[in-house]
């Protein structure tokens, strides 16, 4: 496995957007690189029972982007082959009335996969300082606050906090967690928009919102940049990777949640003597039906 995408892609220090390539530029072709996610598909498979079996961590996956980057169908072609038992995706729209009669944070901690599993955000608590950023008045459903005046920089600034400590929280009680951002350009999400368009098979995915949101692009990415620069920690790092070329994208996505889960040291369960001496009883009783 090429490891080294990890480090490539893991954000340290200062983080700016505009320096950051949307498109692989590398040599490794696209046939080179479909071949090689299905050989990863199989050890994540392996690594995905191997942390159902150890049952002491979990592993939970933030996809975060803009629309048309890609976020569905690296769900589909990266985790395809894991269990469905031992992975959980979660993909969070508009929060309903009960959810905000709560903390922003609340819906989202009942979803943090259990020990023995992968959980995947689809989008997630980043919303709060992502969407809610750009259209400040959305705040104003929690009821906490009265007026936009209200969301000011300490008011973010608390919000970065409150993320950064609900993720060492996570990270202290046996969740790793692994932040990844799609970065695709403004042009490659232009072209998907129209295929949505175009392409009969994919016009649902076209939303008359999509259009409204893409005229805020720039807004989004430095909302992004904050964002990542205030909560990109050593107990939950942001992986920034180019997501112009899809199947790039879906590569560096696996072989970084692979060696993540390779980091985690999980073992499969050792059986006791007593556990032993069962399977030796059990295997005479059926090999002498």
């Amino acid at each position: 496995m090429n490891s080294d995408f990890s480090e490539e892609f893991k954000v340290n220090g200062k983080f700016s957007i505009k320096k950051t390539e949307t498109s692989y530029k590398g040599k490794l072709t696209k046939e080179e690189g479909l071949e090689m996610i299905m050989k990863e598909k199989e050890k994540l498979r392996d690594l995905q029972e191997k942390l159902y079996a150890d049952g002491s961590q979990s592993l939970l996956v933030v996809l975060q982007a803009m629309d048309a980057a890609g976020k569905d169908s690296l769900i589909e072609h990266v985790f395809g082959g894991v269990n469905p038992q031992g992975c959980n995706v979660m993909s969070f729209k508009t929060p309903s009335s009960k959810e905000y009669a709560h903390d922003f944070l609340w819906r989202h901690y009942l979803a943090v996969p259990q020990k023995g599993m992968i959980g995947i955000f689809n989008r997630s608590h980043y919303e709060s300082v992502l969407v809610c950023k750009v259209h400040p008045e959305y705040n104003l459903s929690e009821k906490t606050w009265k007026d936009v005046k209200d969301f000011d920089g300490k008011f973010w600034k608390n919000r970065y906090e409150s993320i950064s400590n609900f993720e060492k929280h996570l990270a202290n009680n046996g969740t790793t967690i692994i932040k990844i951002f799609l970065n695709v350009s403004k042009d490659e999400q232009k072209e998907r928009l129209l295929d949505r368009i175009n392409e009969q098979e994919k016009n649902w995915k076209f939303s008359s919102a999509d259009l409204p949101e893409r005229a805020l692009f720039d807004k989004y990415m430095d909302c992004y940049e904050t964002a990542i620069n205030e909560t990109s920690k050593d107990y939950a790092p942001w992986y920034v990777i180019p997501a112009d070329n899809k199947w790039f994208a879906r590569l560096a996505a696996i072989q970084i949640i692979i060696e993540t889960l390779e980091k985690m040291d999980l073992q499969f369960p050792q059986l006791s003597k007593e556990d032993k001496k069962g399977l030796d009883e059990a295997k005479k009783q059926l090999e002498s039906e």
